[in-house]
């Protein structure tokens, strides 16, 4: 590789990612997976493809849960998205969205070895959505639900994982939240505290946090400990705004019954931990806020593509351990670590549903693998480099899927993790050696 190569892999992404995404004209392509001979092109695609194609049409036609046999439905994911609440960005809308689900794809892909589709929707009715993700179900296994704004994608995700019979997931919700347990599940560990011991501060009120706040109570953490803020202040029963029937009210009487109410700092004050998804900053959360946490405090400030405070400001006012959603600082705690291997899992067995316990399941096999691995202030969850975690996570999840009786493949633990272990190193290898033969071509000069 050239050394101005070298010395570009040195400069912040967002300085480079206009001028990349523009040259290779986005991240995805459609190749083949089986063979097409050179010297016997028109034999084969007698085969793929007319007349050869109709035999394996017939045989689902018959019965069509064999479509999962005959093609490629069974390792396929839509992402879909209304480009309402982009990555930090807000509405944006779909055609600006289509990056970050190109994104999303090409990590499903190389980190869990599932083919994952982007779809960028051009509405933002919710049963209009829904509607079209229904009619997407004979091609996919799964249904990545991203970057969609409240409330409409807690009632979005909780209906269609009624309705169909492939899993239904909300990385947002589903993704954020075990991501961000396996994360505080090392740093307790590493500090020497015990989840049902710790306060805990959860910064924003929409998809993230209150799905952060719902597996942290799963995760131990006891929910009179728990102190949510959004825009207005901490979710409290006695705030004007919050009525009887809203999803925040009923959080605010689970989490502060008796009726604390103030800011950032308040939440703050005497926190063990505070796990934060709100506006991206720095300076949303302030140094004077952090200095109110208890010793040996942890701070998750998980806002892109800029964190509420940034990691040296959180340390300097007295935090122990710092994360981020980014991976130019330490400890990532983004949701890469989880989406890719929890679809993994599920698809290998053939999962109706993404339940609340596959995705507990691969929190704490992420967690489990931290501590392997050696945690370290700066090392309390893996990096996203750690093969090891995707498989460990995918068998977990896997796993989960068939005690729960959600997975309507059975397979053996040396079955299980042969699949996993194929798939996610195939996925990897195919892509270095497509660099290597310059099928992918170099980054510009």
């Amino acid at each position: 590789m050239s050394s101005r190569m070298s010395e570009e892999e040195q400069k912040p992404p967002e300085k480079v990612a206009n001028e990349y995404h523009k040259y290779f004209n986005g991240k995805l392509s459609t190749k083949s997976k089986v063979p097409v001979r050179k010297d016997k092109a028109d034999y084969d695609f007698s085969i793929w493809y007319t007349p050869g194609v109709a035999e394996p049409c017939k045989k689902i036609s018959e019965k069509k849960e064999r479509v999962y046999d005959y093609t490629n439905k069974k390792n396929m994911v839509a992402v879909v998205s209304d480009g309402t609440r982009v990555l930090g960005l807000g509405d944006i809308g779909p055609e600006a969205g289509l990056p970050v689900m190109e994104g999303k794809a090409l990590l499903f892909n190389y980190l869990g070895g599932v083919d994952a589709v982007p779809i960028c929707v051009d509405t933002k009715k919710k049963d209009e959505i829904k509607d079209l993700v229904k009619k997407l179900q004979p091609t996919f296994g799964g249904i990545n639900l991203e970057d969609i704004e409240k409330p409409k994608c807690f009632g979005l995700l909780e209906e269609l994982r009624k309705e169909l019979d492939i899993p239904v997931w909300h990385d947002d919700q589903q993704g954020t939240a075990l991501v961000s347990l396996a994360g505080l599940i090392g740093a307790l560990k590493f500090v020497g505290k015990e989840p049902q011991d710790i306060k805990l501060a959860i910064g924003g009120a929409g998809a993230a946090g209150i799905n952060n706040a719902k597996y942290s109570i799963v995760g131990g953490v006891k929910p009179e400990n728990i102190k949510i803020w959004d825009s207005k202040g901490i979710l409290s029963p006695t705030r004007d705004d919050l009525k009887e029937g809203d999803y925040k009210f009923e959080w605010a009487k689970k989490t502060n019954p008796e009726g604390i109410e103030g800011g950032v700092g308040k939440a703050l004050e005497g926190a063990d931990a505070c796990i934060s998804a709100t506006t991206p900053g720095p300076g949303v959360i302030k140094k004077e806020d952090v200095e109110k946490m208890a010793e040996d405090a942890i701070l998750f400030a998980c806002a892109n593509p800029v964190p509420e405070i940034l990691p040296d400001d959180a340390r300097e006012a007295g935090v122990r351990i710092t994360g981020t959603g980014r991976s130019d600082y330490a400890n990532q705690v983004n949701n890469s670590l989880g989406f890719p291997a929890v679809f993994r899992g599920a698809l290998d067995v053939n999962a109706s549903d993404i339940t609340d316990e596959m995705c507990i399941a691969a929190a704490y096999a992420i967690s489990e693998r931290a501590e392997e691995l050696g945690l370290e202030e700066d090392m309390i969850i893996p990096s996203m480099n750690d093969q090891e975690t995707y498989i460990r996570e995918a068998i977990a999840v896997a796993k989960k899927a068939m005690e729960q009786g959600v997975a309507r493949v059975k397979l053996t633990d040396e079955e299980l993790e042969r699949g996993v272990r194929e798939k996610i190193e195939s996925s990897k290898e195919v892509t270095q050696l497509l660099m290597r033969e310059k099928k992918i071509p170099p980054f510009p000069e």
